[in-house]
């Protein structure tokens, strides 16, 4: 059984999680601030962690830093973090905070599906969604 612990405070990103994910053999458990979930994952620790950008009073940075810490300090074994990004400018945090893979909102259940396949394969996954189009210069010679 695949355990997923997704933290955020509002109801429909779980709802979003969960329906893109949950099966038979994918449990996805939703936990409303992020010290819960660091507490979660201290006491049984699951196979991957979503955490919303904004979660409370402790947001998806905060906790992927405590989680990172954890396992630096040997209290708890790596566990892969996708990150819930609230625009394509959060990208730079998530990379600071040590998380393998990242979706910037509005969310579908395509780049989710996509998303946790692919840190559950012990890969990263870096949504390319919402990127600027490259800039080109006219009159060049």
């Amino acid at each position: 059984m695949v355990r997923i612990l997704v933290a955020s405070d509002a109801a429909s990103v779980y709802q979003m999680i969960a329906a893109a994910v949950e099966s038979a053999d994918v449990e996805v458990e939703w936990l409303q601030s992020g010290p819960a979930l660091i507490e979660s994952v201290r006491q049984e620790e699951p196979d991957l962690v979503v955490l919303d950008m904004q979660i409370a009073s402790m947001g998806g940075m905060a906790v992927c830093m405590e989680l990172r810490l954890d396992e630096s300090a040997g209290w708890i074994d790596h566990v892969g973090v996708l990150m819930l990004l609230d625009r394509r400018a959060d990208v730079f945090l998530a990379k600071r905070s040590s998380a393998e893979g990242w979706l910037v909102k509005p969310l579908d259940p395509i780049r989710i599906r996509r998303a946790v396949r692919a840190l559950l394969d012990g890969e990263t996954y870096h949504d390319e969604s919402y990127q600027p189009s490259p800039v080109s210069v006219r009159g060049a010679a």
